[in-house]
């Protein structure tokens, strides 16, 4: 579970509904019960239900979860029916409403990528980067959680990554075998992942003894050879690839034989169609 504040929850709320609903106020709208649907339009692998829950007890409003993230739904399936006072639900409706959308873009995109890679090799792992959208982050690790991908680097403290940014501010930046080195005595619970930019640099940190090299931007027919060549001479690095993975290309690196994929591009999903009905009948 990715923990989210209290104070997350109140400001995905206050970013709506801070002065009210003045439509409602102005109709006298105040205090009649009423009833609140969310149904998926397109179905699909779904997320945000947890945050939606939070953000209606906020509120008061009593209401049901029909589903957990995570799932799949079908079509016109009703994710919540919630009841309160009209007034009340129209603060709710478009907060969470936007929530859900936002978070089931990311998860059912996140999960048709999964899927096309677990059809290619079962064990393979769809990990996404810290570069989310500023200020969704949060909800973005949710979504990809629950669309069955995993955290590639939450915070840039979590795991020892070499860039090529890091290495050009070094007195030797091509002395691959000594900065691997130093970070294995510096961080010897981690593991050490070296970023390279072409062929010849992967070539140079995995002769220098990176756990893990990751290819930025390679061609689907460069990592396979890289593949084939680590296999042929049985050394224990193993390779992942970054850069340019997304739901059209996934299919063709799927097959390359390498096992972890990086990507950033289930953040930037259109989001889903949530229909939102409030009725007082």
């Amino acid at each position: 579970m990715i923990y989210l504040p209290d104070s997350l929850i109140d400001q995905l709320l206050l970013d709506d509904i801070q002065y009210g609903d003045l439509t409602t106020r102005s109709l006298g709208l105040h205090h009649q019960p009423a009833t609140m649907t969310f149904t998926s339009r397109q179905g699909g692998c779904i997320s945000g239900l947890e945050i939606a829950s939070r953000m209606l007890n906020k509120l008061g409003i009593e209401h049901q979860c029909n589903y957990r993230d995570g799932e799949i739904v079908e079509a016109e399936s009703c994710l919540i029916i919630a009841s309160g006072t009209v007034e009340t639900l129209h603060q709710g409706w478009k907060a969470v409403q936007n929530v859900l959308e936002w978070c089931c873009g990311v998860s059912h995109y996140t999960h048709q990528m999964v899927t096309i890679l677990k059809q290619y090799q079962p064990d393979a792992q769809l990990a996404c980067t810290r570069k989310t959208i500023p200020g969704t982050k949060t909800l973005a690790l949710t979504a990809i959680v629950a669309g069955g991908a995993i955290i590639h680097r939450a915070g840039s403290a979590e795991s020892i990554l070499l860039f090529t940014n890091h290495r050009q501010c070094l007195a030797a930046p091509d002395d691959w075998y000594s900065h691997i080195n130093t970070l294995r005595a510096a961080a010897p619970e981690k593991q050490i992942i070296v970023e390279a930019d072409n062929y010849e640099q992967a070539t140079l940190a995995i002769e220098a003894g990176a756990d893990i090299v990751q290819l930025d931007k390679f061609s689907p027919s460069l990592i396979r050879q890289l593949q084939q060549n680590l296999l042929k001479q049985k050394r224990s690095c193993r390779l992942s690839a970054a850069g340019g993975i997304n739901l059209q290309t996934i299919n063709e690196y799927a097959q390359t034989g390498i096992a972890l994929f990086i990507t950033s591009a289930p953040y930037y999903a259109p989001p889903r169609d949530i229909k939102v009905k409030i009725s007082t009948s």
